[in-house]
């Protein structure tokens, strides 16, 4: 039995999941999730990066083996410092259009440069330093192949984003998290992480297995069944 831990992104909750998690167990795969820390359920934790990996981290001890850990898009930034907080606890790091840094590297150093994304127009930052994503903009860069229904689930529940997690550099070695295997699912129409800044980090962290999809940014959103899939294909 294959243990999966889902680790979601920016803005989002474990609640995004919810068309996953079906897709994974018709597979034969055993999925969890988790609301990091100031998200979804768990509204009153502190959004940093330390938290989340720290949380992350004490999750997996909950498990009743080493886990697959994947995340989409900042769960990238987490999942990495996850595994160098618990290497014993994950069988393979999967990145999922997801921030994949190498050691001293934050997420804003990894986004600079990337022409295809939209985000920058539509961030708005608020008064106490957290940012929220204009109405306007949550369609084109989060959601462009997604049913609307999903989208109004999205604008229901998604909760303002510190700024932390993006400035934080990873502090990454070689016996920790370069000791876990790592795979790579690129989301080709992504226009929140654009598909050439993420072949640029797998070109920088080169990475075992990697699997492209034909969606936006949400594929747990517009193509469960094919992510649950290649979820699949980059663990064999």
């Amino acid at each position: 039995m294959t243990h999966i831990l889902l680790v979601h992104g920016a803005w989002h909750g474990a609640w995004c999941w919810y068309k996953t998690i079906p897709a994974l167990q018709a597979l034969g795969l055993t999925p969890h999730t988790i609301d990091l820390p100031g998200h979804g359920l768990a509204t009153g934790g502190t959004q940093t990066l330390a938290a989340y990996a720290e949380a992350v981290a004490a999750k997996l001890q909950t498990l009743p083996e080493p886990a697959v850990l994947l995340g989409h898009s900042m769960g990238g930034q987490v999942i990495s410092a996850a595994a160098e907080l618990a290497p014993e606890r994950i069988k393979t790091l999967v990145y999922l259009c997801a921030f994949l840094p190498r050691t001293g590297e934050s997420i804003f150093a990894n986004a600079a440069g990337d022409s295809a994304t939209l985000l920058g127009q539509y961030m708005v930052p608020l008064e106490d330093g957290r940012v929220v994503i204009k109405d306007e903009g949550l369609k084109p860069a989060f959601y462009a192949d997604c049913l609307e229904e999903d989208v109004a689930l999205a604008r229901l529940l998604l909760v303002p984003q510190s700024a932390e997690p993006f400035q934080a550099a990873a502090t990454l070695s070689h016996d920790r998290f370069g000791s876990v295997r790592r795979s790579y699912i690129i989301c080709k129409q992504d226009k929140a992480i654009g598909a050439a800044t993420q072949r640029g980090m797998i070109a920088r962290s080169p990475v075992s297995d990697t699997v492209e999809l034909d969606t936006s940014h949400s594929p747990f959103f517009s193509a469960p069944d094919k992510l649950a899939a290649a979820i699949k294909d980059v663990l064999e």
